[in-house]
């Protein structure tokens, strides 16, 4: 029986999360594994070190920038964007913006995007 103070959203969220679970047979193998470590880690007082975000070979990074959306692929060891392949997400943040710009902080990989003015 759930504890009366959880509200109706959160007996929602919970039972859809648990229906989806059952559906995709429950988390990657990889997450799993990070959670555990985790959860092994709560009470040291030394920060968990929790891998960033990454985009692997075939991932599809979509970007709005000045009321255009970009779409780049990721291939092993460049990526393309419109037809050109490049080196980096920094070189297309560049093509872009038109200015140096973090290729996975632009993309979204790594803490929150700040815009410039317009962005």
């Amino acid at each position: 029986m759930p504890s009366p103070n959880l509200g109706r959203a959160v007996l929602i969220w919970a039972i859809a999360y648990r229906l989806q679970e059952r559906a995709f047979a429950g988390l990657k193998p990889a997450t799993q594994r990070l959670l555990d470590r985790i959860a092994d880690n709560r009470s040291k007082d030394a920060p968990l070190d929790i891998p960033k975000p990454r985009a692997s070979a075939r991932t599809v990074l979509i970007r709005e920038w000045r009321g255009v959306t970009h779409r780049v692929t990721v291939l092993d060891n460049e990526v393309v964007y419109q037809g050109r392949r490049y080196k980096s997400l920094s070189e297309v943040a560049r093509a872009i913006t038109g200015s140096r710009w973090s290729g996975p902080l632009f993309f979204g990989l790594k803490g929150r995007a700040r815009e410039a003015a317009n962005g």
